[in-house]
C-alpha cells in the first residue's frame, strides 16, 4: 500500500480546520494544520505536503496569496487551494483559470467558502490526480 499523501490545511478560523480535517481524513489523508501564516511557514520549513490548503485572509488581507507564494517557491509542483470568502464579503471574485490569473494568484484552484466536504474531497482527488472512489454517489445502475 502506498504512504497517506499528507495535506497542509492553514485557516485563522479553527472550526474551518477542524471541518476540513473530518472531510479528507475519512479519506485516507495525512493532516497537518497551522492557524496562522506565520506558523505555516514554519511548518513548511520541516514538512513537505503533497496538496495544501489555505485561507486568503488570515494575519493580513493577502495572507494566503504570500503563503502560497512562499510555498510554490520551496515545492514548485505542491498543488495549492486557496479558500476564501472575500466574494461573498465583496462581490469580487478570484479564479486560477488564466495564465495571467495564476501568474499572480500560484494557486492551483480558488474555493469560495463555505466549502462542501463534498467538494473539497473531489478537488483534492482531481489536483492529487487520483481516481474517484468506487464508493462515491452515483446513480443507481438500471438492472432491467
Amino acid at each position: 500500500m502506498s504512504a497517506k499523501k499528507r495535506i497542509l490545511i492553514v485557516d485563522d478560523d479553527p472550526d474551518v480546520v477542524d471541518q476540513l480535517t473530518l472531510a479528507l481524513q475519512g479519506q485516507g489523508y495525512e493532516i497537518v494544520s497551522a492557524g496562522s501564516q506565520a506558523e505555516a511557514e514554519e511548518t513548511l520549513l520541516t514538512v513537505r505536503p503533497d496538496l495544501a490548503i489555505f485561507d486568503l485572509m488570515m494575519e493580513e488581507k493577502d495572507s494566503g496569496f504570500v503563503l502560497c507564494h512562499h510555498m510554490k517557491k520551496l515545492y514548485p509542483e505542491t498543488p495549492v487551494i486557496m479558500l476564501t470568502a472575500v466574494t461573498a464579503a465583496t462581490g469580487i471574485s478570484f479564479s486560477a483559470q488564466s495564465p495571467e490569473a495564476r501568474s499572480w494568484i500560484k494557486a492551483d484552484k480558488v474555493l469560495d467558502k463555505p466549502v462542501r466536504p463534498e467538494q473539497i474531497r473531489v478537488e483534492v482527488r482531481k489536483l492529487l490526480n487520483e481516481p474517484e472512489p468506487a464508493a462515491e454517489h452515483h446513480a443507481p445502475a438500471d438492472h432491467r
